[in-house]
């Protein structure tokens, strides 16, 4: 049994954070039932549903609590509250805090590296092809390739190759899950093959 949006977790609405956490429940899940059903699911990989949302979703319980808490009119709660509107004015707690409720800052565990790995790339604009995310409206990985070079032969039934360049991209290639988050960036072929085969399945199958 998978459990995904409010049915996974009940917290007070305060910042409208459900709506985010149960579309990025749904994000994540979508595609690997899939992957399971069209037979190339890597072992683990419904698995990692549990491993990468249950955090997520434990951290908004906090957050929510936390906010529940700063409504208090009691003096406790009330002296919390006016710490906190001028830790605000840090440019930095505006941006962290920013990040934990929209979502933004989610990144999965999927290995060390760069700092894109895990996270889930923005929209970014490509020199020819437009926009990255309408791209990726099939449901499919999709390896943005800017060297030209690269390959997703035996993995071209799941994941898509778009050959092009983004001035807001300082990588060569970054490898996309269907849920648009990071799972490889380089230009090694062979280190790339590797990431397919833990992420899309073996090849050809």
């Amino acid at each position: 049994m998978l459990l995904a949006g409010d049915a996974a977790h009940i917290h007070p609405p305060t910042g409208g954070q459900g709506l985010n956490l149960g579309v990025q429940d749904a994000f994540d899940l979508g595609w690997k039932p899939a992957a399971e059903i069209a037979g190339w699911a890597p072992e683990g990989l419904l698995d990692s549903y549990h491993t990468e949302r249950h955090p997520v979703g434990a951290r908004v319980l906090d957050n929510t609590r936390a906010a529940i808490t700063l409504l208090g009119t009691e003096p406790g709660p009330t002296a919390l509250r006016e710490l906190f509107s001028r830790l605000m004015d840090i440019e930095e707690v505006n941006r962290y805090v920013t990040g934990m409720i929209t979502a933004v800052e989610v990144r999965y565990d999927v290995g060390e590296g760069h700092e894109l790995l895990g996270r889930r790339l923005r929209d970014v604009a490509l020199k020819e092809r437009g926009r990255l995310y309408p791209l990726m409206r099939g449901g499919r990985g999709l390896l943005l390739d800017g060297t030209g070079r690269l390959s997703v032969a035996g993995w071209a039934d799941r994941v898509d190759h778009v050959v092009d360049v983004s001035e807001e991209l300082d990588v060569p290639a970054v490898l996309l899950r269907p849920d648009g988050h990071v799972v490889w960036v380089g230009e090694d072929q062979g280190d790339l093959a590797g990431k397919l085969a833990a992420w899309f399945g073996s090849p050809g199958g």
